[in-house]
């Protein structure tokens, strides 16, 4: 199946190539197109992660790792008719980025990650249409492929809440040089590519953003590390609230199904679940801080029930905090410092973890080409602690 995606963006591109013109390209920005008439352009880019990552029980001693592709992306975007009308398709197609086969995905693949078009309808003003990421916490917001460490945190793998479909309403403004951002979300609440009725309420997010010193450069606040070595103190501060009505995923927009009993035929757990995020991404002269605290709590409903093979499952509450910091070197080589504080609401639910992190990259173009590794401890409660070794190489064109 993925060949077959594949194959069908390579013929695509191939056929377009026909009836536009190739508008240039470099490493990193994509193979571009522009119609003839410019009424239609796109740029197409392609980027993969090969990845090792070890563990080392600290009692036993025993060892484990994996060498795997951890993300394989093509990515499609441009616009269409008018310069205001914009669009993003992103496809995912290694096996880690599919996730589990769920039935409510209809047993697919969930390949599709974006599909979705913009609309600048006014001066500071864009409609968002379709499947994207929600404007939850920073860290989940910017790309996998322009992180600061190997990976996203654990407070992100936790408590994000990804992607959904349906309306966002992007606003932004400025007040002298302090620049202020406004996003409210309209969506399903289900998560991306689910095909099953859940028969659930809507998802809102509301999301607020200053800075007070004005914009990054090239935008900076969505990326990790201070690749454009800010001249000037940069800060931006931000605060996003969820709520999911109704929802019957682990997560909200994530995780396992929820049902009321063990029954073949029992019906979704319907709870609602409120999110709380705050952030701030601080950069200047290739030193670079970001800090994410999240909440999330059952808002009504109940706080569990089962999985399809009978087992007690509970929705994933409780509060983390996470704070990552590093400097960029003349060399374009970093080091970097990262605390997670992961507090579940429940023992049944997870571990609580606190997780001590130190990376190292090399920045050979960019967030494009890179190579990053990481040594992480990790306390744990109840589990035992471990060692977690990992290192990664970034290919994108």
């Amino acid at each position: 199946m993925r060949f077959i995606y594949i194959t069908l963006a390579l013929a695509t591109c191939a056929v377009m190539a026909q009836a536009q013109s190739f508008d240039g390209s470099k490493m990193g920005k994509g193979i571009r197109f522009m119609a003839k008439d410019s009424s239609f352009s796109m740029q197409w880019n392609n980027r993969f992660q090969t990845q090792y990552i070890g563990a080392q029980d600290l009692e036993t001693d025993e060892f484990a790792d994996a060498f795997t592709i951890r993300r394989f992306r093509l990515k499609f975007k441009g616009h269409l008719y008018h310069p205001n009308i914009n669009y993003k398709i992103e496809l995912a197609l290694s096996n880690r980025d599919q996730g589990d086969f769920f039935a409510e995905h209809n047993g697919a693949a969930s390949i599709v990650l974006d599909a979705v078009l913009k609309w600048k309808f006014h001066p500071g003003w864009q409609l968002w249409v379709g499947q994207t990421k929600l404007p939850g916490n920073r860290e989940r917001v910017i790309s996998s492929g322009a992180l600061q460490m190997v990976d996203r945190s654990r407070l992100n793998s936790r408590f994000n809440i990804d992607r959904d479909k349906g309306l966002w309403l992007h606003h932004e403004h400025k007040v002298g040089n302090v620049v202020f951002r406004q996003i409210i979300a309209l969506t399903k609440g289900e998560g991306r590519n689910i095909t099953e009725s859940l028969e659930a309420g809507y998802d809102y997010t509301f999301r607020g953003e200053i800075l007070p010193f004005g914009k990054f450069t090239n935008k900076g606040d969505y990326f990790g590390e201070d690749l454009a070595r800010e001249q000037s103190p940069k800060l931006s501060i931000g605060a996003t609230y969820d709520h999911n009505f109704g929802t019957s995923r682990q997560r909200g927009q994530l995780g396992r199904f929820i049902y009321e009993s063990t029954d073949e035929d029992s019906n979704f757990i319907h709870s609602d679940l409120a999110t709380i995020f705050v952030d701030m991404m601080f950069k200047y002269n290739g030193f670079s801080v970001m800090s994410e605290y999240a909440h999330k709590r059952v808002a009504d409903g109940a706080l569990g029930g089962f999985t399809t093979s009978g087992s007690e499952i509970y929705f994933y509450t409780g509060q983390a905090f996470n704070v990552q910091a590093g400097y960029l070197f003349k060399n374009n080589m970093s080091v970097d410092l990262r605390f997670t504080d992961v507090q579940p609401e429940r023992a049944e639910i997870d571990d609580v973890e606190r997780r001590y992190e130190i990376g190292f990259g090399k920045y050979i173009v960019g967030h494009t080409l890179k190579l990053q590794g990481s040594v992480a401890y990790s306390d744990r409660d109840v589990k035992i602690d471990a060692m977690i070794y990992s290192a990664q190489l970034e290919i994108g064109f």
